[in-house]
């Protein structure tokens, strides 16, 4: 007989990964005496459930949401929420109804930044690849209004005091045959506009911010504004490297 094993959750973790709200909102809801697990009123977050019981929130059955990952390559002019109160083009109007889940953006990447964004409903996987403090390694192709300096190109890698303080790029490169407007670079920082920041500091303006690569996984075959699901070995390459 095969027996399949039941994942184990704290109940709070459950009901975040259900998509019913944040896990720290989690926490209160529960604390707040309206989760029945079984029929029985729970109020400690760290009860153990798996996907065989009853979780209930109020009258309405909570199950567990299957995980999702996508990796889209974002168009310009495109943003990167969920919903937008002026009727703008976003990330998820490219996804359509083609998925049940509810699926949001890692992260950001500005409405003229087109490239490779991951989106997923898997709440700590989220957290852990967008969150600073794990730098996460992102790859951009930089088109400038200008040729870049060998000068300049020696001082990103040395690296330069911003007003949120010192920044380094962790490899920056000419592609070979190519105009030197266009730069290749490499680094871990999650700061806003990071990368448009550093050139500007530098006297350049960016007209062009590409993210081919991130979090070491590229969106080679990908045009803009398509989609596909990360592959089981891709999911699994993302899990491991914490």
């Amino acid at each position: 007989m095969n027996i399949q094993k039941q994942i184990i959750y704290s109940l709070s973790k459950f009901l975040a990964q259900s998509g019913v709200t944040s896990r720290r909102k989690a926490v209160d809801l529960v604390k707040s005496k309206t989760v029945t697990v079984n029929g029985i009123v729970v109020n400690e977050p760290g009860f153990k459930v798996t996907e065989a019981d009853c979780v209930r929130v109020g009258q309405e059955l909570v199950r567990a949401e299957f995980k999702v990952y996508i990796a889209l390559n974002k168009p310009k002019d495109c943003i990167t929420t969920v919903s937008d109160d002026l009727g703008r083009k976003n990330v998820i109007d490219l996804i359509g109804e083609k998925i049940k889940q509810r699926v949001y953006p890692i992260g950001r990447l500005d409405r003229n930044t087109t490239g490779l964004l991951l989106l997923t409903n898997d709440g700590d996987m989220a957290l852990r690849l967008s969150h600073p403090r794990f730098e996460v390694e992102k790859v951009y192709y930089v088109t400038l209004n200008k040729p870049f300096t060998k000068h300049h190109m020696q001082e990103i890698l040395r690296g330069v005091t911003l007003e949120d303080g010192f920044i380094a790029v962790d490899q920056a490169a000419f592609f070979e045959n190519e105009s030197k407007k266009v730069v290749a670079v490499s680094l871990h920082s999650g700061k806003n506009r990071i990368v448009r920041r550093i050139f500007a500091h530098l006297g350049y303006e960016v007209t062009k911010l590409d993210r081919v690569a991130y979090a070491g996984l590229n969106k080679t075959g990908l045009k803009q504004g398509e989609w596909r699901y990360l592959t089981s070995e891709e999911i699994s390459y993302l899990k491991q490297n914490k």
